[in-house]
C-alpha cells in the first residue's frame, strides 16, 4: 500500500493547461449550481487568463471583470494545475477573513478531495490547518488582506490575489497588500502574481483605434481612477474581450453601452426584451447568440488587429504586465435581460451605491458618480448671445481683462469686458499660432501688442497668463517666455497663474518664486494660484445666469459653435471620497480654461463687489457700444488689488 501511494505521488503527470486539467480532474457535487464535470468552455474568456498564469511569461497577470464571471473557479484550476504539474509554494490572498474561511477554504478542500491527482498528495492531520495546506511537500497559504503577518509569512512561487479593489490600501501601516505579496516572490526567478477584481471607482472613457476599428478603453490620468485593478489594467497590455457580430462578421469590444431595451421600458420589460446592438452595423444580438459568440471570442489589445476569421496580427505593448478586461455581458450566468433589469432598478433608485454596484458588478466597468453635468453647448450659444458683435465693446463695459492659455504650438487668449456685479461680455477670442513652438519671441511680441492695444477706448486692466505649460526650461536658456513676458509690464498688470485641483482659497497670490538654489527668481513676479475646480464651476454658474439680471455672462451674436463647444468640453465628477475631478469630453477645452481665469481676474479686480450706485449707471441694453473716454476712476489703487 505504501509503495502504491509513493508511486502515485511521484509519477509525473502529462503536461496540460489549467483549464484542461480542471476539466479532467474536477467534478461539481449535486448541490452546486452546475453539477457534474468541470466545463471551462462555459466561460471561454477565462482559460486564456489561466494559461497566461501557467506560462510564466509575464510576472504580473491582471484581469478586470464583472461579478459572477467564473474567476474563482479559474483560480482553483490554476492552483490544482500548479500543484500537480510543478509543485511550488502558493499564496492565495482574499479580501477578508470571513470570505477566506467560510467560502474559499471549503472550495480548496473540495478541490483537494475531488482531484485524483492531488488526493493522495495531501498531508493531513496536524500538518493541515484552516489557512495552510501542504500538498506534494509544498505549502499553500490562504491569507486575507487584513493580516500583514500572513502576507509576509512564506515565500511563494505563485501568488493569487482575489478582489483586489476590496482590500485595504495600507495593511496596518505595512503598505499595499499587492506590494507585500509581490515581495514573497523575490526568491523565485519564475515568480508569477495574478490579480483579479471587479473594478470600483474611476472616470474612464473609450477611444477608437484606427488600425483595428475597435473601441478600446482609453487610459485615464491615474488621479482620475481610484480602482486599483483598473490602474493595473491601464499599465498592462490592455487586452479586451471581443465578439464577432453574427450579422456583419466584424469583431467589436463588448461593453455596457451596447445593451439596449425599448425606450420607456420598465425594469421587468427590459428583462424580457433587452439585447446587444453591434456598434459596427447596428445588428441585434440576442441572448441565444451568446454561447456561440463567446466560443469565437478573442482578446485583442491596442497594437493588434483581428479579421473576420478571428486571426490576430500585430503585437501588444511591450510591458511587464499582461492585463485583460471582459464585460459582464459575456457571462453565461446572467442574461442580458437580468443585467438590464438590475441597471434600470439602480438608476431609478437614485442611490449612488446601487448605481455603482450595477456598473461595477454588472458590467465590470468603473463607476464615476456625477454631481454636476456640463451645460450643453447649444444651450450656451442660444442662451448667452446678446445684441452685439465680436470685437465690439458694449457701452456698459467699464474694464477689460485678458486671459491666455499657453500651448506648445500656440497661444489662446480671451478678452472680456466687465461691469458692476461681475456682469460681463466676451469681446475677443483668438489664437496666435507659432511657426514651430511657443518658445519663439514672435508669438509673445504679438501678444504684447494685443495686451497694449485699445478696445472701444479702454485698455486691458489685468492680464493673466497660464504658466502650467512652460515653453523653455524655467530660469535656463531659452529664458522662460511666460515669466519674461509678464516682466515686460509694470504695475502688476500682467501676471502668471498656476492652477490647482483644489486649494483653500479661490485665489492665492504667492510671493516671488524661489529657485532650486534658494534664491529669489530673477523676475521677482508674484504668481497667482487658482482653484481650478472653483473657477470652472463659476463659469458653469454664470452660463446659467439670467441674461436680464446683473451678473449675466454674455456672448456676441456672431459667436461660433466651436467656442461654445469648448466651454462645454468638461464635466465635473466627484469620487466617493469627495474629491472633485474634471473629465474632458472633447479634445479642445482651451476657451474653458481661459474663461475660468477670467472669473479669477474679475475677482482680483473686485468686480463682484462693485455695485450699482448713483454715480454709476446701470448696464445699458445689449447692442450699444462704448465711446472713447478715460478709464473709470472708481478702481482701487493697484497696491490694494490683492
Amino acid at each position: 500500500m505504501l509503495y502504491a501511494r509513493a508511486a502515485a505521488t511521484t509519477r509525473p503527470s502529462p503536461r496540460t493547461t489549467p483549464d484542461a486539467w480542471g476539466a479532467a480532474n474536477r467534478v461539481y457535487p449535486p448541490s452546486s449550481g452546475l453539477p457534474g464535470p468541470r466545463n471551462p468552455a462555459l466561460t471561454p474568456y477565462m482559460p486564456p487568463f489561466g494559461r497566461a498564469i501557467a506560462a510564466r511569461r509575464y510576472p504580473l497577470v491582471v484581469l478586470a471583470c464583472a461579478a459572477q464571471s467564473g474567476k474563482t473557479e479559474t483560480f482553483l484550476d490554476v492552483i490544482g494545475h500548479r500543484l500537480d504539474q510543478r509543485p511550488a509554494p502558493i499564496i492565495y490572498v482574499g479580501p477578508a477573513k470571513q470570505f477566506l474561511q467560510e467560502q474559499f477554504e471549503p472550495r480548496v478542500m473540495a478541490l483537494l478531495d475531488e482531484a485524483p491527482l492531488l488526493r493522495d498528495k495531501v498531508a493531513r492531520g496536524k500538518r493541515m490547518t484552516k489557512t495552510r495546506k501542504v500538498i506534494a511537500g509544498v505549502p499553500v497559504r490562504l491569507a486575507h488582506a487584513g493580516s500583514s503577518t500572513a502576507l509576509k509569512s512564506d515565500p511563494a512561487a505563485l501568488a493569487l490575489v482575489d478582489e483586489y479593489d476590496e482590500m485595504l490600501a495600507n495593511v496596518k501601516g505595512q503598505g499595499d497588500p499587492l506590494g507585500l505579496v509581490l515581495a514573497r516572490g523575490d526568491t523565485y526567478a519564475d515568480f508569477v502574481a495574478a490579480v483579479v477584481s471587479t473594478p470600483s471607482l474611476g472616470s474612464v472613457d473609450v477611444e477608437l483605434d484606427a488600425a483595428s476599428g475597435l473601441e478600446f478603453w482609453k487610459p485615464s490620468d491615474p488621479s482620475d481612477v481610484e480602482s486599483p485593478i483598473w490602474r493595473l489594467f491601464q499599465q498592462g497590455t490592455r487586452h479586451h474581450w471581443c465578439w464577432p457580430c453574427p450579422h456583419c462578421g466584424e469583431y467589436f469590444v463588448l461593453r455596457g453601452r451596447q445593451l439596449r431595451w425599448p425606450k420607456g421600458s420598465s425594469p421587468a420589460q427590459a428583462r424580457r426584451e433587452a439585447y446587444v446592438e453591434c456598434p459596427r452595423c447596428g445588428g441585434v444580438i440576442e441572448e441565444s447568440h451568446k454561447a456561440k459568440l463567446n466560443e469565437r471570442g478573442a482578446y485583442v489589445a491596442p497594437g493588434e488587429t483581428i479579421d473576420k476569421a478571428g486571426v490576430i496580427t500585430g503585437e501588444p505593448a511591450d510591458v511587464s504586465i499582461l492585463s485583460k478586461w471582459v464585460s459582464g455581458l459575456a457571462s453565461p450566468f446572467r442574461t442580458f435581460g437580468q443585467r438590464a433589469e438590475r441597471f434600470l432598478q439602480a438608476m431609478r433608485s437614485k442611490k449612488s451605491d446601487e448605481r455603482q454596484t450595477a456598473i461595477n458588478a454588472g458590467f465590470g466597468e468603473c463607476f464615476a458618480p456625477v454631481t454636476g453635468e456640463a451645460p450643453k453647448w447649444r444651450a450656451i450659444r442660444d442662451g448667452c448671445r446678446a445684441q452685439y458683435m465680436l470685437g465690439e465693446v458694449p457701452e456698459s463695459v467699464e474694464v477689460l481683462t485678458l486671459t491666455c492659455d499657453v500651448q506648445k504650438d500656440r497661444l489662446i487668449y480671451v478678452i472680456r469686458g466687465w461691469a458692476a456685479l461681475a456682469t460681463s461680455w466676451l469681446i475677443a477670442r483668438e489664437e496666435i499660432r507659432a511657426a514651430v513652438d511657443t518658445t519663439e519671441i514672435a508669438v509673445w511680441d504679438e501678444l504684447a501688442q494685443i495686451v497694449s492695444a485699445e478696445y472701444g477706448g479702454l485698455t486691458i486692466r489685468l492680464a493673466l497668463i497660464d504658466s502650467g505649460f512652460r515653453p523653455g526650461k524655467p530660469w535656463q536658456l531659452p529664458v522662460n517666455r511666460i515669466y519674461q513676458f509678464c516682466a515686460r509690464f509694470t504695475g502688476r498688470r500682467v501676471l502668471p497663474t498656476k492652477g490647482h485641483a483644489q486649494q483653500r482659497a479661490p485665489v492665492r497670490v504667492a510671493k516671488p518664486e524661489i529657485t532650486k538654489r534658494g534664491k529669489i527668481a530673477r523676475y521677482g513676479l508674484e504668481l497667482v494660484h487658482l482653484d481650478t475646480d472653483h473657477w470652472k464651476r463659476w463659469v458653469f454658474e454664470r452660463v446659467a445666469w439670467p441674461q436680464e439680471q446683473p451678473g449675466a455672462w454674455r456672448l456676441p451674436a456672431d459667436i461660433d459653435d466651436d467656442y461654445c463647444m469648448q466651454i462645454a468640453s468638461e464635466r465635473r465628477l466627484v469620487t466617493a471620497s469627495g474629491t472633485p475631478i474634471w473629465k474632458q469630453t472633447s479634445q479642445q477645452n482651451h476657451y474653458l480654461d481661459c474663461e475660468a481665469m477670467q472669473g479669477a481676474a474679475s475677482f482680483l479686480l473686485g468686480m463682484h463687489r462693485r455695485r450699482l450706485t448713483s454715480q454709476t449707471s446701470p448696464p445699458k441694453p445689449p447692442g450699444t457700444t462704448a465711446t472713447p473716454g478715460a478709464q473709470p476712476t472708481w478702481f482701487p489703487p493697484v497696491k490694494d488689488w490683492f
